[in-house]
């Protein structure tokens, strides 16, 4: 296990009535001027809105709108939101929504009281910004945690780089199970697998010998698994999102990546899919996953094997250690037919003509994948996707 230091800033009010019972407390803590932020505007058509709106308005704050946000924020939008909060002398940014949303709120936060370009201070310059507006989240859509962590991945459209920046962390987070119940299966679906998605990430990194993160990740693999299954089967298991709400914000709250360097690689390259195609998040990464992975085949037979046994439930006997590997990969590609997401570029009308060399060229390399890619290898890897 790596040396590290484990603090977290983010406070969670966990179940069902959290923001009626938790959101006036927080209130009263901010200034007068709240930034409200959302997406397409769901959350009017399913009263959330109005139940947060009422919140606001009876603990005497003055709210202004940040609406429209994408679901690939683009860095234009980040601008836009900054140039609000500093139009309206913003002291509050409250997010609703799924990563999105919160993603494009920490950002906002940073850009608001910082005169640097943020991408230019973080990417040219090597800085960080130092000075944020106060921020809480109301998740109404789970699957990237991005409430539990200060990156966001934003898309610049004039670089056509989708790329990680560094803003706030949320002073606290509101997780009501009950909100996601608006969500879209294929939506509850897709963000499902990118927590499924993360953990993997996480548990691929390096030291390669399993650890206790490790052995919490698996529990977590296992329980995304199981409840991704049962909402299928039952889309109003209370239970099941509950589950799969919390499971997103361990993988992304510092947990899984104690003394650990994390892998991201499959990340890396679908941010840059995203980049150039604008595709679903969680469902490029179901059509990447598998065949990245087999492309790790060697050089991740350990971590590959014994995610077989301890999340797939392969029994190992009369196997090799190798084929257990692939057997961990092939279990995961079929879970992903299983549960109806893509397995290719085509199912997701994603251009065989798209620039695939370019999106490999940009992608980001990472330093704690158990094989260290090449742009030629990833390449390949996307032209096998399509």
């Amino acid at each position: 296990m790596n040396a590290f230091t484990y603090s977290y800033p983010t406070k969670v009010y966990f179940g069902e009535k959290a923001a009626e019972k938790h959101l006036p407390a927080e209130l009263a803590k901010v200034g007068p001027n709240v930034l409200l932020a959302y997406g397409g505007g769901s959350i009017k058509r399913n009263g959330i809105y109005d139940e947060l709106l009422c919140i606001l308005k009876d603990a005497g704050k003055t709210v202004t709108e940040f609406t429209g946000i994408m679901p690939n924020p683009t860095y234009a939008k980040v601008q836009e939101g900054a140039a609000l909060a500093r139009e309206k002398n913003i002291d509050f940014i409250l997010a609703v929504g799924g990563g999105s949303v919160i993603d494009c709120c920490k950002i906002v936060s940073a850009q608001a009281l910082t005169e640097d370009d943020i991408w230019s201070l973080e990417y040219e310059k090597h800085g960080a910004p130092d000075s944020f507006i106060p921020m809480g989240a109301v998740v109404t859509a789970f699957g990237t945690g991005a409430e539990m962590n200060n990156g966001a991945v934003i898309t610049n459209n004039e670089k056509m780089q989708k790329s990680p920046l560094w803003g706030a962390f949320y002073s606290f987070a509101i997780l009501d199970p009950v909100y996601t119940m608006t969500m879209p299966m294929q939506q509850v679906i897709s963000g499902a697998f990118d927590s499924l998605s993360h953990s993997m990430e996480t548990y691929m990194g390096s030291p390669r010998e399993v650890n206790y993160a490790d052995e919490i990740n698996e529990a977590t693999q296992r329980n995304i698994i199981r409840n991704i299954r049962k909402t299928l089967g039952a889309p109003n298991d209370l239970q099941a999102r509950s589950e799969l709400l919390w499971a997103a914000a361990m993988a992304e709250n510092g947990m899984l990546k104690i003394g650990k360097t994390t892998d991201f690689q499959c990340h890396m390259l679908e941010h840059q899919l995203g980049a150039y195609t604008d595709c679903n998040h969680g469902q490029g990464l179901a059509v990447i996953h598998p065949a990245l992975y087999r492309h790790m085949l060697s050089e991740a037979t350990g971590q590959f094997a014994r995610m077989a046994t301890e999340v797939w439930g392969v029994s190992p006997e009369g196997k090799s250690e190798a084929e257990l590997a692939k057997a961990f990969v092939d279990a995961l590609a079929a879970f992903i037919r299983e549960i109806g997401l893509p397995t290719t570029f085509s199912e997701m009308r994603i251009s065989s003509d798209t620039d695939f060399k370019a999106i490999a060229d940009s992608t980001i390399l990472t330093g704690g994948c158990a094989k260290r890619f090449t742009k030629e290898e990833l390449l390949e890897v996307l032209l096998e996707c399509k």
